[in-house]
């Protein structure tokens, strides 16, 4: 990322006070007296919808119950039993696009039941025992590889650990988490309880993991595959799109995921570098994520410059609000043109759009906004595909992520088929573990 010395990026923007209460919770956890008021406005649905809308397919009205009942912990084994990262699901979870969007108060009232904190203050209540709440089945003697220790790999890992497999996971950076640990707010996972998850999850036993070791690079696939009759991808996406815009390789322009990623590892927020004037490329959780932290870290003005209208944004409408109720500025309908600036941002220029039913064209007229620094979150690719059938720009998989190797599955981010939600990943990652497992005892 763009140093303190670029022109206009400084650090202590705001004191260390500011900035503590600036990435507290997003959402506070809920005290035993808030949960079980909150658990008795559930129906408890026999036909729940809120179960359908569910990617990991939770017994949401069951866990409810439950809390309402004082067993906070049975409640957890319910959530676990589908997603063993239930904990981080519940914080950053998009559950008023999915569960509560369902919820048949939200659709009779306007208020759904808060199925996310709900989640969230089940899932933390069994964590801090001490005991992980599975055992592993007897040792099978079989050995599966794990290419990726983000949501995928560790649903993936902790379910083949279970079944009694002994579990490899290697993932490229420094720590494990992937996207949970390196890409998401700060203010949505506080407490460093990312790694803390990782180490509970660990407790199944038979996981070792091992950092610093990336597909294509430390990592070849026909190694993988040579030494381990079952591997697993979840790699997820490590590449960003370009703007192609001119000037964008002007010192102050960076990629959002890397200033998310740097933010969440960093220390001392004092002393992380921020803009004046911040303006962000793109339309997703991503942009959304960097804006509103650039906000909290003290910059003046932070928009959010999308090439489409509202409706077509892939970050949710709550994100969106999020953002505005933070100061961020979100323009539609305008995509980069051109960075100007002598060597670093000083302005972006925009090109207004439209769409006529052929296609986004530009307008032809332009807007130029004051910036020292541009975040681009128009996307990201997959880096390394190991050799693999890809569909668009995904590795190609059919049904629970078998790919076009034998022995070979993947999963989230970087499988075809999904929305590039962790609570899909997870998902994803628990029912490709369910098939190596059957396939690797003969029963496929």
């Amino acid at each position: 990322m763009s140093s303190p010395m670029t022109p206009g990026i400084a650090v202590a923007r705001l004191p260390a006070d500011a900035l503590a209460e600036n990435f507290t919770d997003l959402h506070a956890p809920f005290a035993p007296h808030e949960a079980a008021v909150a658990a008795d406005r559930c129906y408890f649905c026999h036909d729940a919808p809120c179960v359908t809308a569910c990617p990991t397919d939770i017994d949401i009205p069951l866990f409810i119950r439950q809390i309402s009942t004082g067993t906070a912990e049975a409640a957890a084994k319910t959530i676990f039993d589908q997603n063993i990262l239930g904990g981080m699901c519940a914080r950053v979870c998009p559950t008023e696009d999915l569960c509560e969007q369902a919820c048949v108060r939200e659709l009779a009232e306007g208020k759904p039941v808060e199925i996310g904190r709900l989640q969230r203050f089940a899932t933390d209540t069994l964590m801090a025992k001490q005991r992980h709440p599975y055992d592993r089945a007897p040792e099978t003697g079989k050995k599966v590889a794990v290419v990726g220790a983000g949501p995928a790999g560790l649903a993936c890992a902790h379910r083949l650990a279970m079944y009694g497999h002994d579990v490899t996971i290697y993932d490229a950076e420094a720590k494990a988490g992937g996207l949970n640990e390196f890409g998401i707010a700060a203010y949505k996972s506080t407490d460093d309880f990312a790694a803390r998850e990782v180490d509970w999850l660990l407790g199944i036993g038979g996981i070792t993991i091992k950092t610093g070791m990336g597909l294509g690079k430390e990592l070849k696939m026909d190694d993988l595959v040579g030494c381990f009759p079952a591997v697993f991808l979840g790699v997820g996406l490590g590449g960003v799109n370009a703007l192609h815009s001119d000037g964008e390789d002007k010192n102050g322009v960076d990629d959002a995921v890397d200033f998310i990623k740097e933010l969440r590892q960093a220390s001392d927020l004092t002393t992380f570098p921020v803009g004046r004037d911040v303006v962000v490329i793109g339309g997703g959780m991503t942009a959304v994520d960097a804006a509103v932290q650039s906000k909290l870290l003290g910059a003046q003005n932070v928009t959010i410059a999308y090439r489409r209208g509202r409706d077509a944004m892939s970050a949710s409408r709550y994100e969106q609000d999020l953002a505005a109720s933070k100061g961020v500025r979100l323009m539609f309908n305008a995509q980069p043109v051109a960075i100007h600036g002598n060597g670093a941002v000083r302005e972006i220029e925009l090109e207004y759009t439209s769409d006529d039913g052929n296609g986004l064209k530009g307008t032809g007229e332009t807007i130029r906004l004051a910036a020292d620094q541009v975040f681009k979150a128009i996307g990201q690719t997959l880096t390394t595909d190991g050799g693999l059938v890809l569909e668009g720009r995904k590795i190609a998989v059919t049904g629970a992520g078998r790919t076009s190797r034998d022995g070979v599955w993947a999963g989230g981010d970087c499988a075809s088929g999904g929305d590039d939600l962790t609570v899909t990943a997870v998902a994803e990652g628990r029912d490709a573990a369910m098939d190596i497992h059957a396939t690797l005892m003969g029963s496929n």
